[in-house]
């Protein structure tokens, strides 16, 4: 079933099968071509002169996919994308990710990419919004602004020739992300979508869904500065200070019942997105399923049975 793991008795094995392929029967009507393993001949029309892209290649006569995925086309090109791989950026991609550097003039970040990523010192705001160049003492106070282990949130900028990743962070939307939790999931359940940063004020939560597989669920908190223009470079930052106003238990809640249905998503292969999360996050309320009780075996065969019903009546509709 997918491989999934989960600890089912015979029942829920039968129900979550049955839901998985109606789920099954629904997509392969609606992308009969789309799917291909390797071996599988891609249908195309040789009169119009196609080239054959990555993962396809040429069998008596005919195209032929090296790669399970599914089969993309523009103009003349055909490739095969490849659903389990990692993380491949392109340019305008809002990713999260973790510092795992502090060098000179620029941070290194972990962006669960084949290489870490750089943001550089020139490539992001400085908390006083003027627009200036860096100095020394910028470049001192660095860590006043991220440090190891921080988690951030930014833009990518660039591929450089040299596969160096370039991150950029010019906007107040972008930055450290603190008070809530990082979560890591299959980056092809994460699709580009024009907005990616999702401010839920009735739940008190901030959500930001990576391109590049991370997902962060922290508290939803006014834009502060982190440092001040004149703060000497010896002194401390303030987030001792800030870090003493504990997040109220019920926001604490809303967290991690969040966190717990972008989990139960990952864990069935679904697509990740907001519409599917509030969903899944009122079925848990509504239900009166406790909090951690939410990564059981039984809530997720609910979710995959909830999945099934809700495809299938939009696939009747448009109909």
């Amino acid at each position: 079933m997918r491989g999934i793991q989960l600890s089912l008795n015979q029942t829920q094995k039968l129900r979550l099968q049955r839901a998985l392929d109606k789920l099954d029967s629904l997509s392969s009507k609606r992308n009969s071509n789309a799917s291909v393993t390797v071996a599988d001949t891609i249908p195309v029309n040789h009169e119009d002169g196609v080239l054959k892209g990555h993962g396809t290649t040429e069998l008596g006569g005919q195209v032929v996919a090296t790669l399970c995925g599914v089969v993309e086309r523009v103009n003349k090109l055909v490739y095969v994308r490849s659903l389990r791989s990692r993380y491949k950026p392109e340019t305008g991609d809002i990713i999260v990710g973790r510092v795992v550097e502090v060098a000179q003039k620029r941070w290194r970040i972990d962006i669960n990419a084949n290489q870490d990523a750089v943001l550089m010192l020139s490539s992001m705001n400085m908390p006083d919004r003027i627009q200036r160049r860096r100095t020394a003492i910028d470049e001192l106070n660095m860590r006043n602004i991220f440090e190891e282990n921080d988690v951030i949130c930014a833009e990518v900028r660039n591929l450089q020739h040299d596969g160096t990743l370039q991150l950029q962070a010019r906007s107040e939307k972008y930055g450290k992300l603190d008070r809530g939790q990082l979560l890591k999931v299959p980056c092809y359940l994460v699709k580009r979508r024009k907005q990616h940063f999702h401010q839920l004020d009735q739940y008190g939560v901030n959500l930001v869904l990576g391109c590049n597989g991370y997902i962060w669920v922290g508290e939803l908190n006014e834009a502060k500065d982190i440092m001040m223009v004149d703060q000497p470079i010896n002194a401390q930052p303030n987030s001792t200070n800030e870090g003493q106003a504990n997040t109220p238990a019920e926001i604490r809640q809303n967290i991690c019942r969040i966190a717990n249905s972008i989990r139960v998503l990952a864990t069935l292969g679904f697509n990740i997105t907001m519409e599917v999360i509030e969903e899944i996050f009122n079925l848990s309320r509504s239900l009166d399923f406790v909090v951690h009780d939410m990564l059981g075996a039984e809530f997720c065969v609910l979710v995959a049975e909830r999945e099934a019903e809700r495809r299938s009546s939009s696939t009747k509709r448009k109909g």
